[in-house]
């Protein structure tokens, strides 16, 4: 029997709010085999139908790399269906992992290591990795999502290192990922200078492109890449330059609203800035990305050089949403997220008694909102429900919902599920009906992670 879960929580103001919710609100386990691991990691897992979700078979101690698998389990069944398996496989990889289904058709994304292997090191590096987009239909068909020339003369639209969080736009039409160029990290081992600075790019799919033959990669592939992110090892003090971009996703499923009425397509991050001492300080940032990006820009080749990074195209334009050095506690952090409409940005940052809570903001940069007042903070980064009403996410082992509809229920938080053991990796589906996420559990002696879902109670018990 569902009942009410109540607990009284203090705000920094001496202000109350009350939690509630609904312990035990339908949680149902979806997978159950317990030889393998189930890993949704943080993606865009449901279906397009909302009928499947999508996971790798990463192990604990060998992560995506020794995954050998990935595949989709149906929600109602629970069968599972194989959509890729690595070829090959050593300890030192390929693996595959990571994955995400698109929003509008049944084919997945996800990352992949080498083909084939050079030698005894590890295959998955983040310098040597790939987008693969397999059919969802368990047909076993894949293609690669973006291209590779790793000697000079480089290409235009090829990269020359490792995409990771491959992550399909609203449409389908375009993919974001975060990159690490391996070209750059052999230059600055040579004169002693560390280039191995995470950036993010995308790519245009529907363009195919054929480069030199690679004995690690295949040479056709489905689309066009370009970095739309600039980062330098030593920023400046007190500047808006970045030496890591990570934590991205796509602003909204269509881009935000400008002033003008046009869409613009974007991607918002968090970028590791050097506050005025020089000290390190994440912040959130956005780029906004051009229709076109096969026109160079004015800082450079897309391509790159032997000695320098591949540059964005024209039109690239990198911006940032906050300032939190004058803060009691600057920082961002988390996998930033943007309502489905592309007006409001959730990112985490940390409130005065320094406990991690959800912030949300505007692509315009207005000043950032706290939206969750948790004891003690929360745990991940926020998934939002369609109608970007409410944000679901993690706090120890709680499962919380938050109205961040304007009005007097703002930043109210219900507990949807008090797990026996801490959630991670939510996901929403696409209808707003069902919240997915992956606990650890222990059957047998045997420890496993398992995906889990349960029902949301929709608007009428959000208040």
């Amino acid at each position: 029997m569902n009942f009410l879960l109540q607990s009284t929580l203090q705000l920094a103001t001496g202000m109350a709010i009350v939690i509630a919710g609904i312990a035990d609100a339908g949680e149902r386990q979806i997978t159950h085999d317990v030889q393998s691991n189930h890993e949704l990691d943080n993606n865009d897992n449901f279906s397009p139908d909302d009928r499947f979700l999508v996971f790798d078979t990463r192990t604990v101690e060998g992560g995506i790399s020794a995954s050998k698998m990935v595949a989709k389990v149906e929600i109602d069944t629970g069968e599972v269906t194989s959509l890729y398996k690595t070829k090959e496989p050593t300890a030192f990889g390929p693996g595959a992992g990571a994955a995400s289904y698109s929003h509008v058709r049944d084919e997945v994304i996800f990352i992949h290591g080498p083909f084939h292997s050079t030698g005894p090191e590890n295959q998955y590096e983040q310098y040597r990795r790939v987008g693969v987009v397999a059919a969802g239909d368990g047909s076993g068909e894949f293609h690669l999502a973006d291209a590779r020339c790793l000697e000079g003369p480089y290409a235009a639209g090829a990269l020359r290192g490792g995409t990771h969080r491959h992550e399909f736009s609203g449409d389908g039409n375009w993919v974001g990922f975060t990159y690490n160029d391996a070209v750059m990290i052999a230059y600055g081992k040579k004169i002693g200078q560390d280039f191995n600075l995470r950036t993010i790019g995308v790519t245009q799919l529907g363009q195919p492109l054929t480069v030199v033959e690679s004995e690690q990669f295949p040479n056709t592939v489905d689309g066009f890449s370009a970095l739309v992110v600039v980062v330098v090892p030593n920023p400046k003090p007190g500047s808006d330059e970045i030496s890591r971009a990570a934590g991205d996703s796509w602003v909204g499923r269509d881009g935000y609203l400008r002033a003008s009425g046009t869409r613009q397509m974007a991607r918002a991050f968090i970028g590791t800035t050097r506050d005025a001492d020089g000290n390190e300080v994440d912040e959130l940032f956005l780029v906004d990305i051009p229709t076109d990006i096969t026109r160079p820009g004015s800082l450079g080749p897309l391509e790159g050089t032997a000695t320098t990074f591949p540059m964005p195209p024209a039109g690239a334009a990198q911006r940032r949403l906050t300032d939190s050095t004058r803060r009691k506690n600057p920082g961002c952090m988390g996998i930033v997220r943007t309502s489905h409409d592309g007006s409001t940005i959730a990112f985490l940052m940390k409130d005065n008694q320094g406990d991690w809570q959800v912030y949300l903001t505007t692509p315009q940069g207005a000043k950032p909102k706290q939206a969750t007042f948790v004891e003690g903070g929360v745990d991940t980064g926020v998934r939002w429900h369609p109608d970007g009403k409410a944000i679901v996410n993690v706090a120890g082992s709680r499962i919380l919902v938050t109205t961040v509809e304007s009005g007097p229920n703002f930043g109210k938080s219900r507990i949807l599920c008090d797990c026996a053991s801490e959630p991670f990796a939510l996901v929403w589906s696409h209808d707003g009906k069902t919240i997915a996420y992956n606990r650890r559990i222990r059957v047998g002696g045997r420890e496993s992670t398992q995906i889990f879902a349960l029902d949301y109670p929709g608007v009428a018990n959000r208040n």
